[in-house]
């Protein structure tokens, strides 16, 4: 199997990348179970120093790095930007936190002394998507690295630039060899990976399908898993929102990435009073986008990822207009090279349509007349998924008050659900279980281990 670097812009092989044989698979795994118990000896100190170094190079070299992201997935240049200076805070929150977020507990007891001390378990092995090709590695490494465990890292095929250069980020920065391994690997070889006894836990970010198949398997071998799935996120509007600024915030959500993100706002809930208002200012918003070559800063629409992804998005886009939906933009492939989408807004979409149900995962808007706030929570709640969320409303404390009756793991007030190191991220339901980033972050793959001493007089 040959992985290959495509750039989306115009359909041109960038590289090559040939797929690891099983014997150099074996080496990799017995290199990084021979790296374990030195890493994780290895104190917070010297830890911390190579998280910071490796920050720092993110920081110095964000260009670079930048420029192989947009050529591989077509990212906004300046969000590319965006993506590797957040990965290089990622890394260094990690790097400056991990000691005091792993200190250890002391416990009141009755008698002698107990304490929980926090213990890297091994071999990770984590298995990352496309769409945010440094952040994704930097939520999943970051806190694991400075924790003390190693990590092996399946990335998507079409992004193998990305991955190498992020490998080649930690050796530089100083981590031994073993730490932090980029596997170029089949579908078959990911079930070896998740079967060997030295892998001791397994994070996926991706869709449904895989997820079920990776959770079963991982499952089966007794080890422990993190899902971070995808997502339909709620974007409501209340009647008393300012509609100039949260338009603005509304552009952000959808396009982001091309709307090639889990927590890109998905269905857009607005109470009617102010409905048809918001959908006229939200689709002149959209239609003033400039499609163009992703590296120029004047570019406001890029391309989406790949071929397929966007056959998908227009699959389901006809799907849902023949199941009733009725498009108000949009809706085709734009008339130019490469693999370019027209910013689609759908509305009338009846809750016996498949694409009420269903994640659009590209520049494709949902658009939702309701007829009061109580009437935007039962939509919103709704769904198979429970990711992110957001309410825009003057009145922050019923704001707030909505936010608490919501369904998910994440919702922001006046704001699009997003991310930053100290933030949980995780979600409910279809949206996968566990959390990345903040204090949370960093526990899921501990072993919480009790100490406990007491005195051999004391009665058995």
């Amino acid at each position: 199997m040959t992985f290959h670097s495509i750039n989306p812009m115009n359909g041109k092989v960038l590289g090559t990348f040939e797929q690891l044989s099983d014997r150099q698979l074996e080496d990799a795994l017995a290199l990084a179970s021979t790296c374990f118990p030195v890493w994780s000896e290895t104190s917070f100190a010297e830890r911390t120093v190579i998280g910071m170094r490796a920050a720092g190079i993110l920081r110095t070299r964000t260009d670079e790095f930048a420029r192989l992201a947009t050529l591989e997935m077509g990212k906004l240049y300046a969000q590319a930007r965006a993506e590797v200076l957040l990965s290089a805070n990622i890394i260094e929150y990690y790097a400056r936190n991990a000691a005091e977020f792993l200190a250890p507990d002391l416990l009141e007891t009755a008698s002698g002394e107990a304490e929980v001390v926090s213990e890297p378990l091994g071999l990770l092995f984590g298995i990352q998507p496309w769409n945010f090709p440094y952040y994704q590695l930097a939520r999943f490494a970051g806190p694991n690295l400075m924790a003390g465990n190693v990590v092996l890292v399946k990335h998507a095929a079409c992004v193998p630039q990305c991955a190498v250069a992020f490998e080649h980020l930690w050796r530089e920065a100083g981590a031994p060899e073993g730490a932090y391994t980029n596997l170029l690997i089949s579908h078959e070889q990911v079930e070896r990976v998740i079967d060997d006894p030295r892998i001791k836990g397994v994070a996926l970010t991706g869709g449904i399908e895989a997820a079920k198949d990776v959770a079963a398997r991982a499952g089966k071998n007794v080890k422990k898993t993190t899902l971070e799935l995808g997502g339909d996120d709620p974007f409501i509007v209340l009647e008393d929102a300012d509609l100039d600024k949260t338009v603005k915030w509304a552009v952000w959500a959808k396009m982001n990435n091309d709307g090639q993100c889990c927590v890109a706002a998905k269905r857009f809930i607005v109470v009617e009073s102010v409905a048809a208002q918001f959908l006229l200012k939200f689709q002149t918003a959209l239609a003033a986008l400039k499609p163009g070559s992703p590296m120029d800063k004047r570019t406001t629409l890029g391309p989406m990822s790949s071929e397929s992804g966007l056959r998908h998005l227009l699959s389901q886009v006809d799907s849902a207009l023949q199941n009733g939906a009725r498009l108000v933009m949009g809706g085709k492939r734009l008339d130019r090279e490469g693999t370019f989408m027209e910013p689609t807004i759908l509305v009338d979409i009846a809750v016996s349509n498949p694409a009420y149900w269903e994640e659009f995962f590209g520049p494709v808007a949902l658009f939702f007349s309701v007829a009061n706030e109580e009437e935007a929570i039962r939509l919103a709640n709704n769904s198979d998924y429970g990711l992110g969320g957001a309410v825009f409303t003057r009145d922050v404390a019923r704001g707030k008050r909505i936010a608490h009756r919501l369904h998910s793991g994440m919702v922001f007030v006046n704001h699009p659900t997003w991310t930053s190191p100290e933030l949980p991220f995780g979600g409910i339901n279809n949206s996968g279980y566990g959390r990345e980033l903040s204090r949370l972050g960093i526990q899921e793959f501990i072993n919480k281990k009790l100490i406990r001493v007491q005195s051999i007089d004391a009665p058995p």
